[in-house]
């Protein structure tokens, strides 16, 4: 079934207002790939300690931020292989470092993050209290995250790995393993024989 004229006009426009938008964004970020896209409305914060590989897709109203810690890191706090895709509304917040491999999915609405809000101060508001738990995350190439889950502090999800929508990760997902749930377990594996294991 072709699209309407309108419908084609209409993808043409929004392409061209992506590729504006995202060669606006340029300097900002410590680096980024060739034939990155990045959706308006989009928000930023840090981009310096960010580095974007080639082919990425950013949709819109996604929001990446490095949050300041004991002085400026002195590498990319969040890292994003190659051909890695995210549909919108997904947010990724880091402290220490998030790194995603190469062609990674994420669906609308995807949140992960390297750290937790401190809370246990009485009568200090939350937002005035820092910090904790921070550990970075790891998701392997090729790993698809579904809607609207969560992955938390520490995590490593392997490559080709599977998400289930609205699970919460904390922990491990082994490669080539589906994970569905709050806490996500692993319910299912299809490990191939011929691909290397990495340590």
């Amino acid at each position: 079934m072709s699209s309407s004229l309108p419908e084609r006009s209409l993808d043409l426009w929004r392409r061209a207002r992506s590729r504006a938008f995202t060669r606006f964004l340029t300097g900002s970020f410590g680096a980024l790939g060739p034939r990155t896209d990045i959706e308006p409305p989009f928000r930023l914060y840090g981009a310096r300690w960010m580095s974007i590989g080639a082919g990425v897709h950013v949709g819109p109203g996604s929001w990446f931020q490095v949050i300041g810690g004991d002085g400026e890191p002195a590498a990319p706090v969040i890292r994003i292989g190659a051909g890695s895709s995210f549909v919108g509304w997904c947010t990724l917040s880091a402290v220490r470092g998030i790194t995603i491999g190469d062609r990674a999915m994420f669906a609308r609405g995807v949140y992960v993050a390297d750290h937790d809000h401190a809370y246990r101060a009485a009568g200090v508001a939350i937002r005035d209290q820092g910090h904790t738990g921070v550990a970075p995350v790891v998701i392997g190439d090729g790993a698809w995250l579904g809607q609207n889950c969560v992955v938390t502090a520490g995590s490593k999800i392997g490559r080709g790995a599977v998400v289930g929508a609205n699970s919460v990760v904390k922990g491990v997902v082994p490669d080539f393993s589906l994970a569905v749930g709050a806490p996500a377990r692993v319910v299912r594996s299809w490990a191939p024989h011929d691909v290397p294991s990495r340590p």
